[in-house]
């Protein structure tokens, strides 16, 4: 790293860590104004509420970390472009490109920093936030009458309630069916509970019933214990079916379409929506970058303002058609990896263009250049 990379460095890191900290502040000064209340009835000592905290600044890091990058860029090389810095590096022999690796390069572990946040902690947060003010303070909650129905195996499970931190189920009923979906075997069991060191489940109180084709009982057994081996059901599996997709981390999702991939595709759609678009936002980082460079550079006081509101308009145009391809993926409307990774593709795809329209000293916010000659000589 020369001195022009450090001297480039040096100016943005400033920038970009006073946005990074103003926006967080700002954040913090209302959420404590709203929380302020239940903070002092719950009689909520600090480190819990820093604690709390803890658990929102994931979320609110992956929203902040591609405005600021904006905003850092646009302002530096505003800068740097009215004092003729730029001009100066320019002139010397130096390319645009080589003036921007290291913005590039700070865009790219931005984008590392995100995917890190976006992996488990900021899927997290928002369940976090609901479950801490409970009274025994935990992740894990209560969950009644549950519905799961295992399509490959031909089972169905009700459960009365169960704990989502616990492998222990209250009151089930499974029922096994044959490839006419007509019921062979009814289980009932006053618990049940999953052993992870055989994936077996052992059923307390246990009734079975066993069924002919006409639907009549052939035979019931009475057992104060029944260890079932052969059942593919986990409780992760069974508690899955409450779960929304955008509050799950990527293993979770992972786990969910792997367990779950029988289930019918529309039920499937928003988790792998989800699966694509987790993976896909952090790059939003070096899309960011990729749009605002080139367009922060600027050699008249005219073209840097034309290329700060062209900047941010492209930046709200991602944002909106990020959250519209999601809509849409959820939906089953369109395929899971277009929804999650389309815009990024195609904004990054934009700024790599703008990128090479500045690099080649053109006006990068004269789109007359997409146009054909015969309109642009009208």
């Amino acid at each position: 790293m020369n001195l022009l990379d450090r001297y480039v460095l040096r100016n943005f890191m400033q920038a970009y860590i006073y946005c990074i900290v103003g926006f967080i502040s700002i954040w913090l000064i209302f959420d404590i104004s709203d929380s302020i209340s239940t903070f002092l009835d719950e009689h909520v000592t600090l480190p819990r509420v820093l604690q709390y905290y803890g658990t929102q600044v994931p979320q609110i890091l992956v929203i902040l970390l591609p405005v600021s990058l904006l905003l850092a860029l646009l302002f530096v090389l505003g800068r740097m472009s009215r004092a003729n810095e730029i001009v100066s590096m320019l002139t010397a022999g130096i390319s645009l490109s080589r003036v921007l690796m290291p913005l590039f390069l700070i865009g790219l572990l931005t984008a590392l920093g995100s995917f890190a946040l976006n992996y488990a902690l900021a899927p997290h947060a928002e369940m976090a936030r609901k479950t801490f003010f409970s009274p025994e303070h935990h992740s894990a909650r209560v969950v009644e009458g549950q519905i799961f129905r295992n399509r490959r195996d031909a089972r169905t499970w009700f459960v009365q309630s169960f704990r989502t931190d616990s492998n222990r189920f209250q009151n089930v009923q499974v029922l096994q069916q044959d490839a006419h979906d007509h019921i062979v075997t009814n289980y009932l069991a006053a618990s049940a509970e999953y052993q992870a060191a055989d994936h077996s489940w052992v059923l307390t109180q246990a009734k079975v019933v066993h069924y002919d084709q006409a639907g009549n009982i052939t035979t019931e057994e009475l057992l104060p214990t029944l260890v079932v081996r052969h059942w593919s059901e986990t409780p992760f599996r069974l508690h899955s079916a409450n779960e929304r997709a955008e509050l799950m981390s990527l293993p979770e999702l992972r786990d969910y379409l792997a367990f779950n991939s029988d289930f019918p595709p529309a039920l499937l759609a928003p988790f792998y929506t989800h699966w694509h678009y987790r993976i896909a936002l952090p790059w939003t980082c070096m899309v960011v970058t990729l749009i605002a460079a080139p367009l922060g550079v600027g050699f008249s006081r005219r073209g840097v303002l034309a290329s700060v509101a062209t900047a941010i308009l492209l930046i709200f145009a991602l944002n909106f058609s990020t959250h519209l391809f999601l809509a849409l993926g959820e939906g089953d409307r369109i395929p899971g990896w277009i929804a999650g990774w389309a815009p990024v593709i195609a904004f990054g795809a934009l700024g790599l263009y703008l990128l090479r329209l500045r690099a080649s000293n053109r006006e990068a916010t004269d789109f007359r250049a997409l146009l054909p000659r015969r309109i642009v000589a009208r």
